[in-house]
C-alpha cells in the first residue's frame, strides 16, 4: 500500500499518565493529600467500558506493573523514536474530568498540581514533548490565572478542556479564558470526554446511551454544538486571533456540517448581525481537527474527496492517540495524499497552530 512520505511528524494527541496518584502529592497541600489518601481522586466517570486491554494497547503496559502511559522510556521506544516525531503534544488522561466537579476549588487545585507535575516529570525530560495547560473550565477567572501562570514557557503549547461542559464554549461566560488564550497566542484545545458526567448535561439530546460504542458516536454532537456557539455568539469576532483545536471527535462529518451552517446562516443572519462572514469561513480560519480516530471507508482513498471538501490542508492535523487501543499509526491510518497536503497534515498545520519552531533534527 502506498504511504505518505514525510520527513517529520507532529503528533497532536499523546496521553501520558500518572504512575500513581501519589505522583501528585508534591504539588498538593497537606489537606488535599489527606483527602485523596482517604477517599481517592473522586473524579466522576461516565461508567462505560472501553476497548482493548483496559482501554489501551496490550503492548503499552510497562513490564514492571506500572500504569500504562507513565513510562517515558517506553513511550520513546513505541512512539517518539519509532517514527520521525518532531513534537508530541501531551494531553494527559485521568485528570481531564476536573471540569465535571461541583467543587471548583478542588478542581483548581488539581489543575495546578497536574500542570506542575507535567512540566517537571515530562516536559523537562524530553525536548520533543509539549504540554497544554489543564484548566478548571467551570471557574473562568481562576482558569485564566492558570493560563497566565504557565503561558510564558516555551514547552507550553495550548490550553486544555474536555468536550463535555455545562454550557457551549462560545458563550461570554468563558471570555476570561479566551482573553488569556488570545493574549498568549495559545490555542484552546478541546478533547472528547466528560460528556454526561458530574455537573455536565447528558451526552446526547436524547439522554444517556447504554453502551460505550453508542457514546463514541455522540462525540461530534458536542463539537457541533461548540462550533455553532463559537460562530453565532461572535467568539471569533471578539477574539480574531483565537485558534481552537478539536481532538478525537472524527473528521468526515465536518463538510456537511459546514454546508448546513452556511445555509441556515443565510436564512437567519438577521438574528446574529455580528457574524460578518459565512460560518464555514470562520471555522476554516480558526478551527482545526485531529485525525484520530480516522474513519475507514473502503477503499481508503475515498477519504480524499472529504479532505478536499473540508480543506484538510488547513484544518486536519495528525494524531496517534498513543497509547490507546485504537492507536492510529502514521503509516497506515491516512490515505496517500498529495505531498503538500501530507506535509501540512503531518506537521505544518500543527506547527502554525501550536506555534512550534522547527527543531534542528527530528529523532528517527
Amino acid at each position: 500500500m502506498a504511504t505518505n512520505q514525510v520527513e517529520t511528524i507532529i503528533d497532536c494527541d499523546v496521553h501520558q499518565r500518572l504512575g500513581n496518584v501519589r505522583d501528585l502529592f508534591p504539588y498538593l497541600s497537606a489537606a488535599r493529600r489527606r483527602d485523596i489518601e482517604s477517599f481517592g481522586l473522586r473524579l466522576p466517570s461516565a461508567g462505560y467500558l472501553n476497548g482493548g486491554d483496559r482501554g489501551y494497547r496490550h503492548d503499552s503496559w510497562p513490564g514492571d506493573g506500572a500504569m500504562v502511559g507513565s513510562d517515558l522510556d517506553l513511550m520513546r521506544q513505541q512512539l517518539l523514536d519509532a517514527y520521525p516525531i518532531e513534537y508530541a503534544i501531551l494531553l494527559g488522561q485521568e485528570l481531564r474530568p476536573i471540569g465535571t466537579l461541583a467543587d471548583f476549588d478542588y478542581a483548581a487545585d488539581l489543575a495546578r498540581a497536574y500542570n506542575e507535575w507535567m512540566i517537571e516529570q515530562w516536559l523537562e525530560r524530553d525536548a520533543r514533548l509539549r504540554g497544554v495547560v489543564l484548566i478548571p473550565i467551570q471557574w473562568p477567572e481562576r482558569a485564566a490565572e492558570e493560563i497566565h501562570q504557565f503561558a510564558g514557557r516555551d514547552d507550553i503549547a495550548g490550553v486544555l478542556v474536555a468536550n463535555g461542559a455545562q454550557r457551549p464554549y462560545g458563550q461570554r461566560f468563558y471570555d476570561p479564558i479566551f482573553q488569556a488564550c488570545a493574549e498568549h497566542s495559545l490555542p484552546f484545545v478541546i478533547h472528547t470526554g466528560s460528556e454526561g458526567t458530574g455537573i455536565n448535561w447528558a451526552p446526547t439530546p436524547v439522554g444517556h446511551p447504554s453502551y460505550y460504542v453508542e457514546h463514541r458516536q455522540a462525540r461530534p454532537m458536542g463539537y457541533m454544538a461548540h462550533i455553532a456557539s463559537m460562530v453565532f455568539e461572535g467568539l471569533f469576532e471578539r477574539y480574531p486571533t483565537l485558534q481552537v483545536v478539536f481532538v478525537e471527535g472524527g473528521y468526515t462529518w465536518l463538510p456537511a456540517f459546514l454546508w448546513r451552517l452556511d445555509a441556515d446562516w443565510k436564512g437567519l443572519r438577521n438574528q446574529t448581525p455580528w457574524v460578518q462572514k459565512a460560518p464555514s469561513e470562520y471555522v476554516i480560519e480558526h478551527c482545526t481537527f485531529t485525525s484520530q480516530p480516522m474513519e475507514l471507508p473502503t477503499p481508503q482513498q475515498k477519504l480524499l474527496t472529504i479532505f478536499e471538501w473540508a480543506d484538510a490542508s488547513n484544518t486536519l492535523m495528525f494524531a496517534s492517540d498513543y497509547p490507546h487501543w485504537d492507536f492510529d499509526s502514521p503509516e497506515l491510518s491516512l490515505p496517500k495524499m498529495p505531498d503538500d497536503m501530507a506535509r501540512n497534515v503531518f506537521s505544518e498545520t500543527a506547527r502554525r497552530v501550536f506555534k512550534l519552531p522547527a527543531r534542528v533534527a527530528a529523532v528517527v
